[in-house]
């Protein structure tokens, strides 16, 4: 499984033939964070043992 660091994945970023956009659309508590999160970690961005924890892309403060 790959492992990126956050130097490669901005150079893999300026690329525009590499950038894939996405939407996770729910009710509230359903598992979007989780989901994403746990997608991420596939990618290699963030450890498995983060996954589902991290709210990688949660904004929410509470």
């Amino acid at each position: 499984m790959p492992n990126f660091t956050v130097d490669q994945v901005r150079n893999i970023m300026d690329k525009t033939d590499n950038i894939r956009s996405m939407s996770v659309i729910a009710h509230v508590d359903h598992g979007k964070s989780t989901l994403t999160d746990s997608l991420i970690c596939k990618a290699g961005i963030i450890s498995a043992k983060q996954a589902g924890d991290a709210r990688f892309t949660d904004t929410r403060a509470d």
